[in-house]
């Protein structure tokens, strides 16, 4: 979906009586929920949508951005797969402060299940498991910025 499209819909939420707006164009869908507190409205950008969270990006394998250095140290000495990020943005393991995380060291996630949220320009994207597995390890603090295709976590 269009970025233009989408801003426009989050306005129309924000100043009209609407709580809850889902649209699904082709294999997209949008969620957007009007929010209590400071943000005008929270989007959920399905799976699909996103661009995938493979591979080493140009930045990061040319010596220009990349994870900090304790989450390298921790994604490289826990055996497994590491579950990178799609996007820029900061890293809730909630949807919500008081809610409870979405997974937790230990559990185990199926593919698709959604590990964590990625607020990026207002938006909070849930973020879902490329592999089914147990997670081993957080790679990330709740609040903290992350970089795109940083590892979030150690997947076995």
């Amino acid at each position: 979906m269009d970025l233009r499209k989408l801003k426009t819909l989050i306005d129309l939420v924000a100043e009209s009586n609407i709580a809850e707006l889902e649209i699904t164009e082709g294999e997209g869908k949008v969620r957007i929920v009007k929010s209590v507190g400071p943000q005008v409205g929270v989007a959920t950008v399905a799976p699909m949508v996103m661009a995938p969270s493979t591979g080493v990006s140009s930045a990061s394998a040319e010596g220009g951005a990349s994870p900090s250095p304790a989450s390298e140290t921790a994604a490289s000495s826990t055996p497994g797969h590491r579950q990178l990020s799609p996007m820029v943005g900061t890293f809730y393991r909630a949807a919500s402060p008081g809610a409870s995380p979405f997974v937790s060291v230990g559990d185990t996630v199926s593919e698709g299940q959604t590990l964590c949220v990625i607020e990026a320009m207002k938006l909070l994207n849930e973020i879902p498991a490329d592999r089914a597995g147990v997670i081993k390890e957080i790679l990330v603090e709740n609040g903290q910025p992350v970089e795109f295709e940083q590892p979030l976590f150690i997947i076995g």
